[in-house]
């Protein structure tokens, strides 16, 4: 049996992409600070594991879960993330530094903490972002997306050939957070987007999975753009 451990797995593209990957057949190690992850695990028949990847504790407390699995880990989901919007003028610098931290060291760190313990043919995907292109107000979000593509292209090298390690980058994708912001904004992005419609979670799951998948086995260090074509 064959473990995917998923990140930032309670809610939102995290849940959607734990239901695919259970789907396909992984026993699943969920992921999440919030409590609301043990009940998503229960539903999945999954186990769960409340941890901040930004800290030593968090990651040992993951790779313990792993370890205690009677299943090889096989596929890394590095989708936790978070943010702390502000025009750069005004963002501070804690808000920086908890996106950065979070968003791109966490996500090393746990890549760097489970990569020995992974089998041959296994595959990290990372969770980027279209906003690494740059968005008004996301100045940190942004840069710490740019940098989990550059995290990425480095890993795919250095993990090879035990491991592959590519990068999923959404563009505007169904959320509580999108579907919070004005009818008008959210229609003027919309009206933006050839395929002329937002992202589901579901299309950002599917790209993980095919992505981590031996359908993908010669993919190594690609960014794939989940943006129904509103690339830049």
């Amino acid at each position: 049996m064959k473990l995917a451990i998923v990140t930032g797995a309670a809610r939102g593209i995290g849940l959607s992409i734990a239901e695919t990957l259970a789907g396909e057949g992984y026993q699943l190690l969920l992921v999440d600070v919030s409590e609301a992850v043990d009940e998503t695990a229960a539903a999945l028949g999954a186990a769960a594991v409340r941890a901040d990847i930004s800290s030593p504790e968090g990651i040992d407390a993951i790779v313990a879960a792993a370890d205690a699995s009677d299943a090889t880990p096989a596929l890394l989901v590095n989708n936790a993330g978070i943010t702390r919007d502000a025009l750069l003028r005004k963002m501070d610098e804690a808000a920086f530094r908890a996106v950065v931290r979070i968003n791109l060291g966490g996500s090393i760190a746990l890549t760097e903490a489970l990569a020995p313990k992974m089998c041959d043919g296994s595959a990290v995907v990372n969770l980027s972002s279209r906003a690494q292109l740059g968005n008004v107000g996301q100045f940190n979000y942004g840069i710490s997306k740019a940098g989990l593509i550059g995290a990425t292209r480095a890993l795919a090298l250095a993990l090879a050939p035990r491991t592959r390690v590519n990068a999923v980058a959404p563009g505007f994708t169904e959320s509580e957070m999108t579907l919070a912001m004005p009818e008008q904004v959210r229609e003027r992005i919309v009206n933006s987007i050839p395929v002329g419609r937002a992202g589901k979670p579901v299309d950002i799951a599917n790209a993980v999975a095919w992505l981590g998948s031996d359908k993908a086995s010669y993919i190594n260090g690609q960014i794939l753009y989940a943006c129904g074509g509103r690339t830049f």
